[in-house]
C-alpha cells in the first residue's frame, strides 16, 4: 500500500486552493511537476479528482463517474442484473437494504441506490473516499435526479467495516451485507488491468477478506453477497447460490448464528 502524492494540473484559483486542503486534510505532499515519475499521483484537473499513473506507456487515469461511461449505460440496460438478483430483488416487497462494506470507486452502491435500495457504504481509504466524494459532487452537479439519489439513498463515509460491522444494533442490521474485495487478477480486460493495477498501488490487497466475510454474516439479517472474478476461488467454502456473469461472479452467503455477545 502506497501514499500517493497531489498533483494539481489546474490553474484556477479554485482548484488550488482545493489541492491545499485536500492535501492537509489527507496529509499528502503537493508536487508542481511530475516529469520523469514512475509512480501513481492524485491530481486534481479543471473538472475532477483523479489517480493518474506516471511514466512511459501509462494506463489512463481512474477516476469516479456515475453519470456516463459503462456505469451510465448500465443503469440505462441493466446491465447488472446478476447483481440485483444476487442481493435478492426478485420476489420482494420492496428493495433490500445494503450494507457495501468495499465501496472502493462506489460503482455497486451507486447502482443499487439508483434501483431504489437504501444503501450504506464505507470505504476505509482516505484517498478512494475523497475520489468518492468527488464524483458524487460531480453525479449532483450534472443531473437533478441523481442529487436526489445519492442525498436519500446513498450514505457513504470513510470508516473500518470490521468497526461499524461489529457496532452496529439490532435494529440498524442491514437486509444485505456487500463486498467486493480487492484481489489480484489474472484478466485479460484492459479496464480491468487499468483500474485494478492502479487502485492496488493505493490500497493494496484485502488480506482479511476472509475475515471480513465472517463479521458480515453474523451482520447481514437475510445474506451477505461476495463479488468474485469469475473463476476467482470461492472465498468461503458454502455459498448458497452463485450468480454467475461472464466476467464476475456473485457468490451468496446464509447469515450466521449471532454472537452470544451482542
Amino acid at each position: 500500500m502506497a501514499t500517493p502524492d497531489i498533483y494539481c494540473e489546474s490553474e484556477l484559483n479554485g482548484r488550488i486552493a482545493f489541492a491545499k486542503a485536500l492535501a492537509n486534510q489527507l496529509q499528502l505532499q503537493i508536487v508542481d511537476n511530475i516529469a520523469g515519475r514512475e509512480d501513481v499521483v492524485l491530481a486534481v484537473t479543471d473538472e475532477r479528482l483523479e489517480l493518474r499513473s506516471c511514466g512511459k506507456d501509462a494506463p489512463g487515469p481512474v477516476y469516479v463517474d456515475l453519470v456516463g461511461g459503462s456505469l451510465g449505460f448500465s443503469r440505462t440496460v441493466n446491465r447488472y442484473g446478476q447483481l440485483f438478483k444476487a442481493v435478492g430483488f426478485k420476489n420482494q416487497p420492496e428493495p433490500p437494504t445494503i450494507f457495501d462494506a468495499t465501496a472502493g470507486l462506489c460503482h455497486d452502491a451507486f447502482l443499487l441506490a439508483f434501483q431504489g435500495c437504501d444503501v450504506s457504504a464505507v470505504e476505509r481509504s482516505p484517498v478512494l473516499f475523497a475520489m468518492i466524494e468527488d464524483g458524487l459532487r460531480r453525479a449532483s452537479d450534472a443531473d437533478p435526479d441523481l442529487e436526489a439519489i445519492i442525498r436519500d439513498k446513498l450514505h457513504i463515509r470513510c470508516d473500518d467495516a470490521f468497526e461499524v460491522l461489529t457496532g452496529l444494533s439490532e435494529s440498524d442490521r442491514p437486509d444485505v451485507v456487500y463486498l467486493d474485495p480487492m484481489f489480484p487478477h489474472r484478466t485479460k480486460s484492459a479496464l480491468v488491468k487499468k483500474e485494478m493495477r492502479v487502485l492496488r498501488s493505493i490500497v493494496g490487497d484485502d488480506q482479511d477478506a476472509a475475515d471480513l466475510l465472517l463479521i458480515a454474516r453474523t451482520a447481514a439479517r437475510k445474506r451477505v453477497v461476495v463479488k468474485r472474478m469469475k473463476h476467482a476461488p470461492e472465498l468461503a467454502p458454502d455459498p448458497m447460490v452463485c450468480f454467475r456473469g461472464k466476467t464476475t461472479r456473485f457468490d451468496v452467503y446464509a447469515p450466521a448464528p449471532l454472537p452470544s455477545s451482542r
